[in-house]
């Protein structure tokens, strides 16, 4: 980063969406606020909503009592970190915050009657709705890859069981063998993690199965941080990472799980481990609800993110359309905060105040090498746009010591956004 400090950029953690709350004390109502999904997005938003104002009733509806953050799954994979290390809970945001949580799966929304309806057979009303639910796969967008496939060459796009899998795939394949990565196309969650996972998985196997490779087919001729990617790999790892694109015949357009068989245009791959990672949607309960549009996303007022669609319900995180910034763990924070303060000016019957939105995403080529990007957002013609000059990108040819300071502060940028959501 060359145009921020930080310390400074740190700094902006909770405050983005804070600008939006000058001159709005408590509201002394007692509102219904209900959230839907319990990750960045949806638990910052629940946290964030009982801060700005205590009266709120809020409500947030998980479906898992655990959550598996995406954030640094991939150093379980690398065998730095184990599955403990990225689960988080919601005792905190009930017994401190006095957040109701409700481990359910929501099963319908009516916007009409402002209710919501749950698995278990709960119905629960709101005045103010906010959505947070994440990605879904689209299965089949890959001819062969459906749900059942995924258990045969898992995603792990959603970090839990799938995450597990992949990392036991990694440690029974032979020295020698090959792991296949298959990149969507965008819009997907976390542009950069594909890649971040490619270097993470070859970090395990430098230290374990030397011998191995790294193949990844990529739907896209570019990627995020791409320079910075490459020049890193080559520097830890060598030739063990190859990376086709597009026009090199990268994408893959069909998978037989059974055979364990990837194919592309002209060529078929049997690899000892296939991590495929389709394209992606809203999650489903945003799709059934009628959030979406045809891209399969959320439209949403950029100041504000509420619902193009259906008033009173706002939606974050990756399910949202938010202009340039990216579907990520801190865009979703950032964007809760800027939601729940214009769920609280709307209840006091005040107009939201201005946008502010925040975003970094480092990335780890290896424990001691981290990378980066950052920007902060402002609304600019009718769009969530960067600010230009803000934020930064790393420095290609770094030494030692700056790649290590990156991979120190990615390490504390988790630690820190991970107790501004759940703790």
């Amino acid at each position: 980063m060359t145009n921020i400090s930080r310390r400074t950029f740190n700094g902006l953690l909770t405050a983005a969406g804070a600008a939006s709350l000058v001159g709005l004390s408590a509201c002394g109502s007692s509102a219904r606020v209900v959230v839907v999904g319990g990750g960045f997005g949806g638990a910052t938003a629940a946290k964030y909503l009982k801060r700005y104002d205590p009266a709120l009733d809020v409500t947030l509806v998980e479906a898992m009592p655990t959550h598996f953050t995406c954030p640094f799954s991939n150093t379980v994979l690398a065998g730095m970190n184990d599955m403990k290390f990225i689960e988080r809970k919601f005792d905190v945001l009930a017994n401190k915050h006095g957040v109701k949580v409700i481990t359910d799966t929501v099963v319908g929304i009516d916007p009409v009657a402002k209710v919501i309806k749950t698995k278990a057979g709960a119905t629960l009303p709101y005045d103010k709705l906010i959505v947070s639910p994440g990605i879904d796969m689209k299965w089949n967008a890959i001819n062969g890859y459906d749900e059942a496939a995924s258990e045969v060459m898992p995603h792990a796009w959603k970090a839990g069981p799938q995450t597990v899998l992949l990392r036991k795939q990694i440690e029974a394949m032979p020295n020698g063998g090959v792991v296949l990565i298959s990149a969507p196309g965008m819009p997907f969650r976390c542009p950069p993690g594909p890649y971040e996972r490619a270097a993470m998985i070859a970090h395990y196997l430098k230290n374990n199965k030397p011998k191995s490779k790294i193949l990844i087919l990529d739907s896209k001729d570019a990627f995020a941080k791409d320079k910075l990617f490459k020049e890193g790999w080559e520097k830890v790892y060598g030739e063990m990472i190859e990376w086709v694109p597009a026009a090199k015949n990268g994408k893959v357009i069909k998978v037989d799980a059974k055979a364990g068989v990837v194919e592309t245009d002209f060529d078929k791959h049997k690899p000892n481990v296939a991590n495929i990672i389709p394209p992606q949607t809203a999650g489903s309960i945003a799709i059934k609800a009628g959030l979406t549009d045809a891209s399969g996303f959320c439209p949403v007022d950029p100041n504000t993110f509420e619902s193009k669609i259906a008033k009173d319900i706002y939606v974050i995180g990756d399910a949202a359309i938010a202009g340039e910034m990216p579907k990520s763990g801190y865009s979703a924070s950032s964007q809760a905060k800027v939601a729940a303060a214009a769920a609280v000016a709307s209840l006091k019957g005040m107009p939201a105040g201005p946008f502010s939105a925040i975003n970094t995403c480092y990335s780890l080529i290896a424990p001691d090498y981290g990378i980066s990007v950052a920007a902060v957002y402002a609304v600019a013609e009718g769009k969530v746009a960067a600010i230009k000059g803000s934020g930064g990108v790393s420095p290609l040819g770094a030494n030692y010591q700056f790649r290590k300071k990156e991979a120190d502060f990615a390490a504390g940028w988790y630690a820190s956004v991970c107790q501004d959501t759940w703790a």
